[in-house]
């Protein structure tokens, strides 16, 4: 394989370009567990927050699960405390072909949660992969070959380019936070028109397995509105568990740990732990039937 050189960051190119990006979808395939990617276009929402706590909560239920941090900006990473060290092999490792998974996928912290870490040499992954044929396959390919895991979380970066694109590909689900703002549902609309543009195309077995409000404040009634509109118009596809806005869980990834593990008696905590089983129900759906 010739390799790749690394170049500098590229811009994520526009949504309305996205279809033209997109091929005709390659063959079919079965992933060995539910492969999730957590994302929405927009940051600020939560986004990174839901994937570190749910994977933690998912691994505490006894759920062997795998975080792949897919943003350059590697905050999963931070929040989980990975400590590589320079060589290490990461994420854009693997993508290039000069890693395994096995030897880039690192246990965290506590039994149950590994993390495939991101660097910034992640950034220049979009310029690098516009020449590789098949480029939205690429990590479709590497998950393919990870095994062992019970669940596994893809943390997307806030954009809709073809690190993104590549994720929705790689995943069976989607699961998409949702801060209840005045601009929430025309940016969700946008978002639920790209999966069913990537299910068309490319991985036809994708498909949405919750919205779930994050960030939410009681006393605010915008968000109680937002909230309501959205339940109205996606009905059952909106998570019953709301992540409410938290001390705790603002702090936890200062300390390079998930909510639950950096106080266990945090409201936020509990949330998330009611989330887990919740999307127990959605992922494994014949382990939860008849389960109260």
């Amino acid at each position: 394989m010739t390799e790749t050189r690394r170049r500098s960051p590229a811009k994520a190119r526009p949504a309305a370009a996205a279809k033209e990006m997109l091929p005709e979808m390659s063959a079919p395939w079965e992933p060995v567990c539910p492969v999730v990617a957590v994302v929405n276009q927009k940051g600020g929402v939560g986004k990174t927050t839901l994937c570190v706590n749910l994977a933690s909560a998912l691994a505490a239920s006894g759920r062997r699960t795998l975080v792949v941090d897919c943003d350059p900006q590697g905050h999963a990473s931070l929040g989980l405390a990975w400590k590589g060290g320079e060589g290490a092999p990461a994420l854009y490792d693997v993508l290039a072909g000069r890693a395994t998974p096995a030897q880039a996928i690192a246990p965290i912290i506590k039994p149950g949660l590994w993390l495939l870490a991101a660097t910034p040499d992640l950034s220049g992954a979009e310029v690098e992969l516009a020449a590789v044929t098949e480029r939205e396959f690429r990590l479709r390919r590497m998950v393919a070959g990870i095994t062992g895991f019970d669940a596994i979380l893809l943390d997307c970066p806030p954009s809709l380019g073809l690190l993104t694109v590549n994720a929705l590909t790689a995943a069976s689900r989607v699961l998409v936070p949702l801060q209840c703002e005045f601009f929430a549902l025309e940016g969700l609309t946008r978002l639920m028109n790209t999966v069913e543009m990537i299910r068309s195309r490319l991985n036809p077995r994708l498909s949405v397995s919750g919205i779930v409000l994050s960030l939410f404040e009681k006393e605010n009634p915008l968000h109680a509105h937002v909230a309501a509109e959205v339940r109205k118009h996606f009905g059952a596809l909106v998570c019953d568990t709301v992540l409410y806005k938290d001390l705790a869980v603002s702090i936890a990834p200062s300390f390079g740990r998930p909510a639950f593990w950096y106080d266990p008696r945090a409201a936020g905590a509990w949330d998330y732990l009611r989330l887990a089983e919740e999307m127990g129900g959605r992922l494994w759906p014949e382990s939860h039937r008849g389960v109260s």
